[in-house]
């Protein structure tokens, strides 16, 4: 049975006109709203109404602190997804994969935050199907799509006039609202309500400070505050008497944004909320009944085979999800998938797989810590708090892990450590789950042909592209990867050899290994200086360049990272060699001119990394210095010194 968390007492920041409204809406789609004005009679109308960043902090996930009546309310009278999951741990590679139903991570540069993935041609995604099919279709507003999609075209009403009231008489519709009110950036200023800080329990792995006790609370406010709004459009779809003939879907577009969420491949950053309301006429498309709820793992990829299915429409071939709903629902997901790659400015790799009890993370780049400084990340004062904490030296071990490189593998059972702070992945116990999950994701990868591997702009870049024979070949770029990423001297002698591939991407993986060798890839260095001498692609230059430095030459090494960021044939590339700069330590400051051109650059991501490293080289940054530009964020914030 769905659980439900108790209301607390009075006084939320919502109006009381707003509630009283939404509340009777809800009433409405519990007990059947009439006669529908203007709906078919025939296929359901359809509405999304997507938050931001949001885990589930809700009451019908169990959540006594939180207060969400609406929410609540659609699970009790409709289906509630326990483990429903985003294909990425942040917008732009998530809602790629909610409108296409292609994991993003086969389409790059989409699996990167932010980019311009190429979409097939041929490709449709589920709105255009949607009106061929005859819906009507609007998104009110946000898109962050991540790929070459013309919002205006795909859609009969983009932007702030999309709404169900826009359509001819009769028509069905599909309406997206979207609400930006629980968004990261809501955190950078506290939000009052009924949660105060010392109410919060945090989890063991965030330091105790009221920074990170007000973020909490904070979020938990804004929760409720959304809430209250979707509880308006309810109350707006009952009043045009449309309650029932619409199925009704809450979700949010990935994980949350507190300490260790969003960007990160752990549940707080990929387990999302989603509940779905049917009105009676409809109940026979929910998979089971209502006030009941679904405990297998689902994923957004599911999301738009989900829609075609209620809207009649057949599933194009190259959508790799599952109808949640429907007339014939398929059957459940054993795994749910999920990827990093490069979050804003700063460059990682992972891979991880669940089955709703055990999370298995595959970690590609394990020489880069999980707590990169990120310039909007950095703007919550939680993370401000945390990293003031680490270089103090008043963490404990489980919390300062953040701030550590990474293993190559973890394994976590989400039923008894629900934070993921105790790595089973060594553990003879839960060998068998490892295995299986490790082997899952493998053929998962190889199964959608994941591109990720390609560093950004490099040869292969693409769905098509990737696919051309020769050109990309994934099963040996797996293994080079894999041996670069354990990290044991035992794999140099491959890596040696891939460094001489005539694919660019391999050479750029054995340079990657060496780099987490360390100092036992010395017998490589001669090798290493060849390469970052003359190799063709400036990308497999750059981390043969940072290894060099790392093994104690970094003169020619600052050398050729400081004239690859000058000269770069991209922005991409050029934010490759100052994230490599950025872990060459004080031996980077010779680049330090470079650097603070950089710094100007018009390109947002370059112009934080290199912002950041100009404070470091400096002496000058310290946690709560504001990297990124506030002005552009918040006109009225103040700055803090």
């Amino acid at each position: 049975m769905t659980m439900r968390g108790k209301d607390l007492p009075a006084s939320a920041p919502i109006s009381r006109r707003t509630m009283v409204s939404g509340m009777a809406g809800l009433a409405a789609l519990g007990a059947g709203a009439g006669a529908a004005k203007g709906a078919s009679r025939e296929r359901p109308n359809i509405l999304w109404l997507v938050s931001e960043d949001n885990n589930p902090y809700a009451g019908a996930y169990g959540d006594k602190l939180a207060h969400t009546p609406t929410i609540d309310a659609l699970a009790r009278q409709g289906v509630l997804f326990r483990k429903v999951y985003s294909n990425a741990p942040v917008c732009a590679p998530s809602r790629f994969a909610i409108l296409t139903g292609l994991y993003p991570e086969s389409c790059a540069p989409a699996n990167q935050m932010r980019a311009v993935g190429k979409l097939p041609k041929g490709f449709r995604t589920y709105p255009e199907l949607m009106r061929e099919a005859g819906y009507f279709c609007t998104n009110n507003s946000k898109t962050d799509y991540n790929c070459d999609i013309s919002p205006e075209a795909i859609w009969d009403i983009q932007g702030a006039r999309g709404h169900w009231r826009s359509r001819p008489a009769g028509q069905p519709f599909m309406a997206v609202f979207n609400y930006e009110t629980t968004h990261e950036s809501r955190l950078f200023r506290p939000t009052p309500g009924r949660v105060t800080p010392e109410m919060v329990t945090l989890p063991p792995f965030l330091p105790d400070t009221p920074a990170m006790r007000q973020d909490f609370a904070s979020y938990y406010n804004l929760m409720e505050r959304m809430d209250g709004q979707l509880a308006e459009r309810l109350a707006e779809l009952h009043a045009d008497g449309l309650a029932d003939d619409t199925i009704v879907f809450h979700y949010s577009d990935n994980g949350g944004v507190l300490g260790r969420s969003k960007r990160y491949c752990y549940e707080e950053g990929l387990r999302c909320e989603m509940v779905v309301y049917a009105p009676p006429k409809w109940r026979h498309l929910l998979p089971v009944a209502p006030g009941r709820e679904v405990a297998t793992p689902v994923s957004f990829i599911d999301l738009a085979p989900t829609v075609l299915a209620l809207g009649g429409v057949t599933q194009p071939p190259q959508m790799r999800g599952r109808a949640l709903l429907g007339n014939r629902p398929s059957r459940p997901h054993r795994y749910a998938f999920a990827m990093r790659n490069r979050m804003d400015e700063r460059i990682d790799f992972v891979r991880t797989v669940t089955d709703g009890r055990w999370r298995y993370i595959r970690n590609y780049m394990p020489h880069r810590p999980w707590g990169q400084h990120q310039a909007f990340q950095w703007l919550a004062k939680g993370y401000q708090d945390w990293e003031a904490a680490h270089r103090a030296g008043t963490l404990n071990a489980v919390q300062n892990r953040f701030f550590e490189k990474k293993p190559f593998e973890e394994l976590y059972d989400l039923d008894a450590d629900p934070h993921e702070i105790d790595n089973r992945a060594a553990d003879a116990a839960a060998h068998a789950k490892l295995l299986e999950l490790r082997r899952a994701l493998d053929a998962h990868m190889i199964k959608i042909n994941d591109n990720g591997f390609l560093p950004e702009t490099m040869e292969g870049e693409g769905f098509m592209e990737s696919r051309v024979a020769g050109v990309y070949p994934l099963a040996d770029i797996m293994a080079i990867a894999s041996v670069a990423a354990k990290g044991k001297a035992a794999g140099l002698r491959a890596l040696r050899r891939a460094l001489n591939s005539p694919h660019a991407v391999l050479r750029y993986w054995a340079a990657t290994g060496m780099l987490i060798l360390g100092a036992e890839a010395e017998p490589a260095s001669h090798a290493l200086k060849t390469t970052m001498r003359g190799d063709p692609s400036p990308l497999v230059r750059i981390v043969a360049a940072e290894t060099l430095a790392a093994l104690g030459d970094p003169a020619e090494a600052v050398d050729v990272l400081t004239s690859l960021m000058d000269e770069a044939p991209s922005w991409q590339v050029q934010l490759h060699a100052i994230n490599s700069l950025s872990f060459v330590g004080s031996a980077a400051a010779p680049a330090l001119g470079s650097i603070r051109r950089a710094a100007e650059s018009e390109q947002e991501y370059v112009r934080n990394a290199a912002r950041y490293l100009v404070a470091v080289l400096e002496g000058k940054y310290q946690p709560s210095l504001p990297i990124f530009d506030l002005k552009r964020l918040m006109p009225a914030a103040p700055t803090k010194s």
